[in-house]
């Protein structure tokens, strides 16, 4: 089975620094500068997350805006058992 990747392995800087993951960019990522922009308040990281995506995707995320928005995704994991997350959970949201 193939490797599902975003981008090739090792490119993920250079394509920041060209600014390809900034609201105008081709691959916009966090542009609510993520959860430590937050403080991660635990307990409120995954909320935090769908709520600036369904902003993003109702056009009311002002200056961070992905122009276009249509669909969204959020991973968030939490606990840990050992060295590895307790629970995971992955949300994919459309605009309607």
């Amino acid at each position: 089975m193939r490797d599902a990747a975003l981008l090739p392995r090792g490119r993920g800087r250079q394509v920041h620094r060209l600014g390809a993951t900034g609201p105008g960019g081709k691959l916009p990522v966090n542009t609510s500068g993520g959860l430590v922009s937050k403080g991660h308040p635990v307990g409120a990281t995954g909320l935090s997350m769908l709520a600036e995506l369904a902003a993003q995707l109702r056009g009311e995320a002002g200056p961070r805006q992905v122009k276009g928005a249509e669909i969204a995704l959020a991973e968030n994991g939490g606990g840990v058992i050992g060295m590895e997350e307790a629970g995971a959970s992955v949300v994919i949201l459309q605009r309607s």
